[in-house]
């Protein structure tokens, strides 16, 4: 892409919807709400085959309920919060990002046909969901992690 171009538009249909768990977005407490993913009906059980035998999955899905005007471009207050430093939206998890795209982590408690039963998404009923993968451990980060205290701080009472 050179620096005149416009970006190439990539167009995502949602794979399932998330049924169930909240109805209202809140950004914390996740930890007990369950909730279904259903799979569109365009798959088969066969496309979930196999997905049972985690016990994560990731999910991909699309914050379907951010108002394009709310979109962030800049830098912000996490949650608007002052105490916590002014950060891009590339270095924090908010809703309102360019995309709108969430990525999450969640227990699977049963697969059972088109339905994909999970514990700990932080999607709302309705939510159009873009992908699902099993959780494996070595996708996880090597070597130790950091962040700073405000990210620990906001995240103390999400899960």
């Amino acid at each position: 892409m050179t620096e005149k171009s416009a970006p190439a538009e990539v167009v995502s249909d949602p794979v399932a919807r998330v049924v169930g768990g909240r109805t209202e977005v809140h950004d914390d407490a996740w930890e007990e709400v369950s909730a279904v993913i259903r799979l569109d009906e365009r798959f088969g059980p066969e496309a979930l085959a196999g997905l049972d035998s985690f016990s994560h999955l990731e999910v991909v899905y699309h914050f379907d309920r951010v108002p394009a005007q709310q979109v962030e471009t800049g830098a912000r207050h996490p949650r608007g919060n002052t105490d916590w430093p002014l950060v891009g939206i590339f270095a924090q998890r908010g809703k309102n990002r360019p995309n709108r795209l969430g990525v999450s982590r969640c227990r699977l408690l049963r697969v059972d046909g088109l339905d994909v039963h999970v514990q700990g998404l932080d999607a709302v009923d309705g939510t159009p969901v873009l992908d699902l993968k099993p959780y494996m451990a070595e996708f996880g980060p090597r070597g130790a992690t950091s962040q700073p205290d405000w990210a620990t701080e906001i995240m103390r009472l999400y899960y």
